[in-house]
């Protein structure tokens, strides 16, 4: 019987694609303040610059392929029951044709109501203007921003508590409530992280691999097939 993999994916694993991370040395994305763009606030505030700011995500979406990180976590399904929980708002693990993905934040080629986030629609690549209307109301990012609840945590709790394998990857665990999920683990799994930096995890026993994305799947299959 195949064991349980579960993948913990965060800015990092897209970074290489070509996907600018969520937060740069200075403290912006894009140029822009984060809770500009990013929170709920942002969104009352200036709702046509929170559209600009997504619908230019979206686009960049068209000029970027999944990369070889993302295609290694599609090939160990046929090893492992394969579930990835990232934080991305990308389709870069759907495009690598990965079966089973949530994302706790939200995704990019999707909107909805702004008044209610249990509905969405795809909307591909299409720019979403002030005056597009969904039920009714003003149509919106389907994005978890600063503010809001994130409504897959339960969902991603009861995939990592029958994990018997958890790997942690692209992401520097800074951002919560996603970065206390690892703690959900059985204390029987076996933990990994691969990030090009080391980073203390306390009160976990975690093995490192501290190489690129790229770089660091393509050991951890190696890694986890011949054990």
């Amino acid at each position: 019987m195949k064991k349980n993999l579960v993948i913990l994916s965060g800015a990092g694993i897209s970074a290489e694609s070509g996907i600018s991370t969520f937060r740069d040395q200075n403290g912006l994305w894009e140029n822009h303040d984060i809770m500009e763009v990013a929170s709920i606030d942002g969104w009352h505030k200036n709702p046509a610059l929170v559209l600009d700011f997504y619908n230019k995500r979206r686009s960049q979406l068209a000029e970027v392929e999944p990369n070889i990180a993302h295609h290694t976590l599609t090939e160990l399904e046929e090893f492992f029951n394969v579930n990835i929980i990232t934080q991305n708002v990308d389709d870069l693990h759907e495009r690598a044709d990965s079966s089973h993905v949530i994302h706790l934040h939200g995704e990019l080629v999707k909107a909805c109501p702004e008044n209610d986030k249990s509905i969405s629609e795809n909307i591909g690549l299409d720019p979403i203007k002030i005056g597009d209307l969904m039920n009714g109301v003003q149509k919106r990012p389907f994005i978890v921003w600063f503010g809001e609840d994130v409504p897959m945590m339960e969902k991603a709790i009861r995939i990592i508590e029958k994990a018997d394998i958890l790997l942690i990857i692209g992401t520097s665990m800074n951002v919560y409530p996603a970065a206390g999920l690892h703690e959900y683990a059985p204390n029987t799994c076996e933990k990994y992280l691969i990030d090009p930096n080391k980073i203390a995890v306390p009160n976990s026993a975690i093995h490192q691999i501290n190489e690129t994305a790229t770089k660091g799947i393509l050991l951890f299959k190696k890694l986890v097939i011949n054990h």
